[in-house]
């Protein structure tokens, strides 16, 4: 029955196991101080200002555990269970891999012989009850209870991973020594004090073999059936403790703790121990038997030893600090810190610029400029008046859309100026000859500020006199130019500027809007410059829609 629920609680901590072992993540901030105790500051320190490249050891959390479970025992006498004991420790990491383990333990053992033996003339406390060497056959038994203190060392091994964060589960080994001590007892006399005798179970079996065995106790369990009264052997033994005897013991084990969360844990442990003394059984020798009279007819001594398989719950103390370290994968820092840098100094990256424009290969959409030429975001040669000639080989770096196309060199050919058709224009209507209607002579030019629209009483006096010339001579015609062609900002305030001028002439002065003609955006003058001069003769409108009213000043 204890064999299937070992079985069934193993299964169950298998499929734990599957689950918990899927559980990844970052151990802990290595950058956080808080972390770090006094004595490795300095070294903290160091690492975060990159004097040093290994971070100090944080500060981590102590375990505690409690534990109960299935104890037997390997003496003299055979053993007789289940018997059970439990057990609490306190553990402290050293590092990723030992840590150290005090344990106190409590273990309780029980043993009962189904052969009996005749040579227990040795035994000084049997021998008092069955006299010594009369050859009556009896049957060893014992209860002991021992008290097991030791310090362990433990060595984790699984906590140290390349390939995740760290693991739900722990496997470790360990081993120590301490002290123990022991107190055994025989069932040897019944209520009234007479010593038992095993006449019935003697006369009951013709054999007594090893697939009787459990009949065979049965059968001594009815005899001895008062309690643990008589003290056992103790050959004289002089270490004592609270009056038991005291032995040394060693231990060693292993064992696997699964995780619950950060502060809880479960562990199955197996801890094997070997003692310093033959006594835990109150038999000192071990008897052989002859199967055809049941008498000793050999005697082997040796140590007595017990094992304890165990369940327990593990909880970690304690206040800034990390969970202990053999949770934590020590590799765990370095790969994040390889992922997503926090703390180490990346060198600026090198890209390659083949053509050395200040544009990398990667973005360059023209790989193989020449040298010196500028260029746009993208690696382009730049070619600022879009006349399909690039700025390094362009002659003529801003040419007029109205001069386009151009040569090879980027030099366009330009038509001919205003001032050229307008003074044909003259020619062909005979001012140039003197029989000109319109001798209205010379006209003033309107300067505007900054990008203003706004006439300035200056202007206004030179209007003025403009008005007095043109009721002066009403036959004339007075063209009003406006220069700026280069954007459609500056086409628009050019537009607003004739429109100002022509506008206070009509609505101030009193000229008739049928005598101007309207001109705006031409080439060849300054673009905070309108000219008036004589347009008799000239073809033009007097009113022109707003080119991009969207960006008229108001």
């Amino acid at each position: 029955m204890a064999s299937k629920k070992l079985t069934l609680l193993i299964g169950v901590l298998c499929l734990y196991l599957s689950y918990a072992n899927a559980q990844v993540g970052a151990s802990y901030d290595i950058r956080d101080s808080s972390l770090i105790p006094t004595r490795r500051l300095a070294q903290h320190n160091e690492f975060l200002n990159n004097a040093y490249p290994f971070p100090a050891k944080p500060r981590n959390e102590w375990e505690i555990g409690v534990k109960g479970g299935y104890t037997y025992g390997f003496t003299s006498v055979r053993n007789w269970g289940p018997t059970g004991g439990f057990g609490i420790h306190l553990r402290k990491a050293l590092g990723y891999v030992v840590s150290l383990r005090a344990e106190y333990d409590w273990i309780r053992l029980r043993g009962l012989n189904w052969q009996p033996s005749a040579g227990y003339g040795k035994n000084p406390v049997l021998a008092s009850y069955y006299g010594n060497n009369t050859g009556e056959l009896i049957f060893y038994n014992f209860r002991s209870t021992v008290h097991e203190l030791t310090l362990q060392s433990m060595f984790s091994f699984n906590n140290i991973n390349f390939h995740r964060a760290k693991t739900g589960w722990n496997a470790y080994i360990f081993g120590g020594v301490g002290a123990m001590t022991y107190s055994t007892f025989y069932k040897t006399v019944d209520g009234s004090g007479n010593p038992y005798h095993y006449n019935s179970v003697l006369s009951q079996f013709s054999t007594f073999d090893y697939k009787h065995r459990k009949e065979i106790r049965n059968a001594i369990k009815q005899v001895i059936t008062g309690g643990w009264t008589t003290l056992a052997d103790r050959n004289g033994t002089t270490a004592t403790l609270g009056g038991a005897p005291l032995a040394a013991v060693g231990v060693v084990g292993l064992g696997f703790e699964f995780k619950l969360n950060n502060r809880f844990n479960i562990a199955l442990e197996d801890k094997y121990s070997f003692a310093s003394t033959d006594l835990i059984s109150g038999q000192k020798w071990q008897n052989n038997y002859d199967q055809a009279a049941y008498l000793a007819v050999a005697e082997v001594k040796h140590n007595d030893s017990y094992n304890f398989l165990s369940l327990g719950l593990n909880y970690n103390i304690g206040k800034h600090a990390v969970e202990p370290l053999w949770w934590l994968n020590p590799l765990d820092y370095a790969y994040n810190e390889i992922n997503a840098p926090r703390h180490m100094k990346l060198p600026k990256p090198v890209l390659d610029d083949s053509d050395g424009d200040g544009v990398t290969d990667q973005f360059d959409l023209e790989p193989n400029t020449p040298k010196g030429a500028p260029v746009d975001s993208h690696g382009v040669s730049r070619d600022t008046d879009g006349d399909g000639v690039p700025d390094f080989k362009d002659k003529e770096l801003i040419t007029p859309t109205q001069c386009q196309p151009v040569d090879a060199d980027g030099v366009g050919k330009c038509p001919d100026p205003q001032c050229c058709k307008d003074l044909k224009a003259m020619i062909d209507s005979g001012y140039g000859g003197g029989h000109g209607k319109c001798s209205i002579g010379d006209l003033p030019s309107i300067t505007f500020k900054g990008r203003t629209v706004t006439l300035n009483n200056d202007n206004k006096a030179l209007l003025a006199a403009v008005a007095v010339k043109m009721k002066a001579n009403p036959n004339c015609k007075v063209a009003v130019i406006g220069y700026g062609e280069s954007s459609k900002a500056a086409q628009q305030l050019s537009w607003d500027r004739v429109n100002a001028i022509i506008n206070y002439l009509v609505e101030k002065e009193g000229i008739s809007s049928d005598r101007f003609i309207f001109r705006y955006g031409q080439s060849g003058g300054d673009e905070n410059t309108v000219d008036l001069r004589d347009g008799t003769g000239e073809e033009g409108p007097n009113t022109v829609p707003a080119p991009h009213p969207n960006l008229r000043k108001k």
